[in-house]
C-alpha cells in the first residue's frame, strides 16, 4: 500500500465558475489537466485547495468531482481538516464513501490549544473511518508545530502512514523520518526545498506549485532517484525562481498561478477573498511567468 504514495502529488487548486462557485467542469477539467502530466496523485481541500473559505457543502462537492474523475486512476488524498472536530470527521466519513485512498488534516486552528487537544482532534478523526491517514504540519498558518512527542503518539496507531511536513527547517523531515523508524511516510510540504527534502528522507512531495509546472517536480523527482545530483540541484534553482516570480505580484500566489493555467487552456477561475486576484497591471508578468515555466521545461527535455 505505501509505495501507491510515493510520488509527485499536486495539490489541488479551488476550481471556481466566473461568479466564484465551485464549478464541476472546471473541477474536472483541471483533473483531466493533471491526469495527463503522469502525476501519482492528488492532495485534494487543503490550502491549496482554500479549505479555510469554502463551506461544508462546496468542500464536498469538491471531493466528489474528483474522485468522479479520477478514482481508481490516480491515488487521491483527501484533507479534512476543518474548524470543528465535527465538521472535519463529516468530511472524512464523506471522503471514505467516495473511494479516497486517505485521508489527511491540519491541527486545529485559531484557539491555541494543548496538545491534548490536539492529539484527541487528531484522534477522533483518524477513528471516524477505515482509511489511512497523513498528519499535516503546517505551523507557519496553523500556529502550531507538530513535536516529536506528539508524533510519537499518533504513529502508535497504525492507521497513520505518515506525515506531510510543510515546516521550513529541512531537519524536521529528518527528525520525523528518524521518528517513524522507516515504518512511517515523509512528504515534503515545502516546494523550494524539494530536492533537499528528498535527499534529507522525505519519500514523496506533495506541494501548492507543482499544479503549475508538474513537468519540473516529475524531472526533479527523477534526477534524485537516479542519483543525478548535479541536475537536481539545477533544476531546484530553476524551480524556486518561478516560485519567486509567482509571490512577487500584487496578489495571491494561488490567483498567479490560475492566471498561468488560463495561459495554459485551463480556466479554474481565480481565488476567493480574502484571497486577492491579479491586477491587470500585472497580467503582462502573468505571461512572461508562464513563458519562463515552458522555457525551463524545455530546458530539462
Amino acid at each position: 500500500m505505501i509505495e501507491k504514495f510515493k510520488g509527485i502529488f499536486p495539490a489541488f487548486y479551488a476550481c471556481y465558475d466566473d461568479k466564484g462557485e465551485v464549478s464541476e467542469e472546471r473541477t474536472k477539467s483541471l483533473c483531466e489537466h493533471l491526469y495527463q502530466k503522469e502525476v501519482k496523485g492528488l492532495y485534494v481541500g487543503g490550502s491549496s485547495g482554500e479549505c479555510i473559505y469554502q463551506n461544508l457543502a462546496e468542500r464536498k462537492a469538491t471531493l466528489k468531482y474528483v474522485a468522479d474523475a479520477l478514482k481508481g486512476k490516480l491515488t487521491l488524498i483527501a484533507h479534512v481538516g476543518a474548524p470543528s472536530t465535527r465538521e472535519s470527521i463529516i468530511l472524512a466519513k464523506y471522503a471514505e464513501e467516495l473511494g479516497y485512498d486517505s485521508l489527511s488534516a491540519i491541527p486545529p486552528i485559531y484557539f491555541q490549544l494543548p496538545e491534548s487537544s490536539i492529539y484527541k482532534y487528531w484522534s477522533e478523526i483518524i477513528d471516524s473511518t477505515e482509511l489511512p491517514f497523513i498528519i499535516y504540519n503546517i505551523p507557519q498558518t496553523t500556529g502550531y508545530a507538530l513535536s516529536i512527542k506528539l508524533f510519537n503518539q499518533l504513529i502508535q496507531n497504525p492507521k497513520v502512514i505518515g506525515v506531510k511536513n510543510s515546516s521550513m527547517p529541512v531537519m524536521d523531515i529528518e527528525r520525523f523520518k528518524k521518528a517513524g523508524e522507516n515504518r512511517i511516510l515523509v512528504f515534503n510540504g515545502p516546494d523550494e526545498q524539494y530536492v533537499a527534502g528528498r535527499l534529507i528522507g522525505a519519500d514523496s512531495g506533495i506541494g501548492g506549485t507543482y499544479g503549475a509546472m508538474p513537468e519540473l517536480f516529475l524531472k526533479a523527482e527523477e534526477f534524485v532517484t537516479t542519483g543525478n545530483f548535479d541536475q537536481a540541484r539545477n533544476i531546484q534553482t530553476d524551480i524556486n525562481d518561478i516560485i519567486i516570480a509567482l509571490c512577487s505580484l500584487n496578489g495571491s500566489m494561488y490567483a498567479a498561478i490560475k492566471e498561468v493555467l488560463k495561459l495554459k487552456g485551463v480556466n479554474i477561475g481565480s481565488v476567493r477573498g480574502p484571497l486577492e486576484p491579479i491586477y491587470s497591471d500585472d497580467f503582462s508578468k502573468v505571461e512572461e511567468i508562464s513563458v519562463l515555466i515552458d522555457q525551463t521545461i524545455a530546458k530539462y527535455n
